[in-house]
């Protein structure tokens, strides 16, 4: 899986652009302030950072961001998008942004939420930005990169779920231990109202049903008189609507044997004459039904009354009143177990012995990392003029675990043989920092699942041999990996298979950013410009050639 197109609309400085990647380590330079980094702004984007109304250009409705990424076959990333509904063979992201700081999202042309953009994230691309260095002088970050290196991210996630499960009990259990007289006094509470809830009973279909047939017999009398009205004028001796009309009727069919054209008409009155008559029967059986018993609608009347005045009391609707009921058992059910400090004690136990279980397992897995990335990042200080340097990996166990785990983590360096190391906040200057940092996203890298790697001006603070070196790694890990990695140093582009060249132009009186992929002499004039400055001389470019191999 790899970064194959991305596309750029109105966002900062970038006018309109649109890039095809290549596989393998790309290098991208450029003058500093010309917008090499708002690539990486514009990717990290569409993989779901947040973002605000800044990131549109100046005179611009909204800014556009688009990128595509390929995927495998059978990948994880293929059946995670399966499993999400979205398209499995392709990877499109788009954001965009209006002028407003309002944002939307698209994953294969179907709206997305930023979760499911960073969710597909994890599986294409993993950015290490300018200031990762300092970072990592944070125990979090320490943390968060040896759990990252030992593919324990979920282990950590659930060991913190564990801690805060076990925590809730404790506190619960000191809490029903410190204030018995109130848990006391709203128990109390609670039974009466779940007592008087669960005592009406209360059925949604039922309460629909006592409603309807609470508005039939209340209006009982209006309905009986106005059928029997209706029946009175159908069928009421000789004044009945019915008698007149059978009389036509018959009168009707008889002349269809002197005029057949008036047979329609009587065929059409018939009809009319056969509903009138189901219509009286209807009526009928409707009457005999009717019921005109008080008693029943005092009893509706009250079982109305009864509901409405508890769903008054409670102030919802009477709909909601088996929530109300759940709501209120579940607290009364809590309660009643706060009630019981050693039931509690016995739950907290039981939580703690789970926290503990899943905590050691956390610490197995980083014991193990943290043997095998030192030894990693060591071997690499000795290629980055760190002669005799050594890098370790402290867990010091807890007295008591904590939400990360059994143990704190730090890092330790020595820069020179002979000394103890030492926390790296404490020994490491700018420039082993920025080293030691380099070494270790490098080497993180190499475990993540991610197929495109992006480092941006990672390499600030080395220079010389060491960038030489840097390009060197940089190189290898984007054998198996697209490396993308935005650099100032001309010794890490030479390395690269390809590079672009960004730079800053005026276009109709507005700053724009522009990418040029270079080519074999280009090429040449931009590392001799990265190494001479304003003035590329024959030497520079002589120099820039070697460095590329030519």
């Amino acid at each position: 899986m790899m970064l194959l197109r991305l596309t750029i609309r109105d966002f900062v400085i970038v006018d309109r652009l649109e890039l095809e990647f290549a596989g393998g380590f790309g290098a991208l330079t450029g003058e500093t302030g010309a917008g090499k980094s708002i690539l990486v702004d514009a990717l990290s984007l569409a993989l779901g950072e947040r973002a605000d109304a800044g990131v549109v250009r100046v005179g611009a409705e909204k800014a556009e961001v688009s990128a595509e990424f390929e995927v495998a076959p059978g990948s994880p990333l293929a059946a995670w998008l399966a499993a999400n509904d979205f398209d499995p063979d392709t990877c499109l992201l788009r954001r965009v942004v209006d002028a407003g700081g309002r944002s939307r999202a698209w994953l294969n042309g179907t709206a997305a939420t930023l979760g499911q953009l960073r969710t597909a994230a994890d599986f294409l691309c993993d950015i290490h930005g300018q200031h990762a260095h300092h970072s990592l002088l944070r125990a979090d970050a320490q943390r968060a990169l040896l759990d990252a290196h030992a593919g324990a991210q979920a282990l950590a996630r659930e060991v913190a779920e564990r801690f805060a499960d076990w925590r809730k009990l404790r506190e619960a259990r000191k809490a029903a231990e410190q204030d018995v007289a109130a848990n006391t006094r709203e128990r109390e509470l609670l039974d009466w109202q779940v007592k008087e809830l669960a005592a009406l009973a209360f059925d949604a279909q039922d309460w629909r049903e006592t409603e309807q047939e609470q508005r039939r017999l209340g209006h009982a009398a209006s309905l009986l008189e106005a059928s029997d009205a209706a029946l009175a004028a159908l069928d009421d001796g000789d004044a009945g609507v019915l008698n007149a009309l059978q009389h036509a009727s018959g009168r009707l069919t008889e002349l269809t044997g002197v005029d057949p054209q008036l047979g329609e008409a009587a065929q059409l009155f018939e009809s009319a004459l056969i509903q009138l008559e189901e219509a009286g029967l209807a009526l009928r059986r409707y009457r005999d039904r009717l019921d005109l018993d008080p008693g029943r609608l005092g009893e509706l009347d009250a079982r109305i009354d009864a509901v409405t005045q508890l769903a008054r009391k409670h102030r919802v609707p009477p709909e909601e009143l088996p929530e109300v009921l759940a709501r209120l058992q579940a607290r009364l059910d809590e309660l009643a177990l706060a009630a019981d400090p050693a039931a509690l004690a016995a739950r907290e136990q039981e939580a703690a012995a789970a926290y503990l279980k899943v905590a050691q397992r956390l610490s197995k897995e980083r014991r193990q990392a943290a043997k095998k990335l030192g030894e990693a990042v060591t071997q690499a200080m000795q290629e980055l003029a760190m002669p005799g340097g050594r890098f370790e990996i402290v867990l010091d166990v807890l007295d008591e675990g904590a939400s990360h785990g059994l143990e704190s983590i730090e890092y330790l360096v020595t820069a020179n043989a002979g000394q103890p190391p030492r926390p790296l906040a404490k020994v490491a200057s700018g420039g082993e920092l920025s080293r030691i940092g380099l070494a270790l996203q490098v080497i993180a890298s190499q475990s993540h699942a991610a197929g495109t790697l992006i480092f941006d001006e990672v390499d600030v603070g080395i220079g010389g041999r060491v960038a030489e070196i840097v390009g060197r790694m940089l190189r290898q890990l984007g054998a198996d990996r697209q490396v993308l990695c935005v650099t100032h140093l001309p010794q890490v582009a030479a390395c690269a298979g390809w590079q672009w060249s960004i730079a800053k132009e005026t276009r109709d009186g507005s700053t724009v950013s522009r990418v040029t992929p270079l080519d074999g002499p280009a090429r040449v004039e931009e590392i001799a410009r990265m190494l001479g400055g304003v003035k590329i001389t024959d030497t520079t470019r002589r120099h820039a050639r070697e460095m590329l191999g030519g």
